[in-house]
């Protein structure tokens, strides 16, 4: 037993670059209704948006590759949370409802009774705070759409198709509901996935093994190249990169995502006004 859990908390330092003491997660629970049009009034800094079936199918479509890489992360979570004692179907609820990958591996690796609640809430707190920087980026574009329509979107909002949705809105896409399609594209995949893997734990054994522990960080450099905009983007970049290396030295817990966060928006807005 206590081979099998240093092993599995190697493989998960490995894939999330953490210590599996510091868990962190993106639950958001919010409304969903089905989509229907409306037209969203244009700020100073975006075109109008249009909320429709068009832009649900689009972002879905178009996020179907970066979902398949996601999944990869789903096998993983499904062989650790098997093997943490979690059911089928309580890994495969989990995914359903929770929808954050890097968060639902350390949760299984704290998995004990009693679950250590302040720990988990006070990492969350921290490492949570880079979404109202994402929510903040997506006003311009979202201000004017009703309650429902902006939390569903948010329910399904991750790192990659928030990414994605970015690049196509300032593209000068109308399309509102990009980001929900884009979103229903990964939570699809993501739950599958975990199903496999926690089906199939046994079979697939150490992930490492066929290159899973890789796939989001594959995914996450194939976004990145969408998103450069030439050498103006690399002094943001590279000032962001070096803050969050230096807080990663500093500072215990994921403090570096929300600094490394703010040292290149701060960046961008510097040089702006400059």
């Amino acid at each position: 037993m206590t081979s099998r859990c240093a092993g599995r908390n190697a493989l998960l330092r490995d894939f999330t670059g953490v210590n599996p003491i510091r868990p962190f997660t993106d639950v958001v629970r919010l409304p969903t209704e089905r989509c229907h049009s409306v037209t969203a009034a244009p700020t100073d800094d975006a075109p109008d948006v249009q909320f429709g079936w068009t832009g649900l199918r689009d972002g879905y479509l178009r996020c179907v590759p970066v979902a398949l890489g996601v999944a990869g992360y789903g096998v993983v979570f499904g062989v650790l949370a098997r093997e943490a004692g979690l059911s089928v179907a309580e890994a495969t609820l989990m995914s359903a409802t929770v929808l954050a990958g890097a968060a639902q591996l350390i949760a299984v690796e704290l998995w004990a009774d009693p679950v250590p609640v302040a720990t988990v809430v006070g990492t969350v707190l921290v490492v949570n705070l880079r979404y109202v920087l994402m929510g903040a980026a997506l006003r311009p574009w979202f201000r004017r759409l009703s309650p429902r329509q902006a939390y569903a979107s948010v329910f399904f909002t991750a790192d990659e198709n928030w990414a994605l949705t970015m690049g196509e809105l300032r593209s000068g896409s109308r399309q509102g509901a990009f980001l929900l399609g884009s979103g229903l594209a990964i939570w699809s995949f993501w739950v599958a996935a975990t199903v496999v893997g926690a089906t199939a734990g046994g079979v697939v054994g150490d992930p490492a093994r066929y290159g899973l522990d890789f796939a989001l960080t594959a995914v996450f450099l194939t976004i990145a190249v969408d998103l450069w905009e030439g050498p103006s983007t690399a002094v943001p970049w590279g000032t962001a990169a070096v803050v969050a290396v230096l807080t990663e030295a500093l500072l215990p817990g994921r403090w570096y995502v929300l600094c490394g966060a703010l040292a290149g928006a701060l960046t961008v807005v510097i040089r702006r006004d400059a």
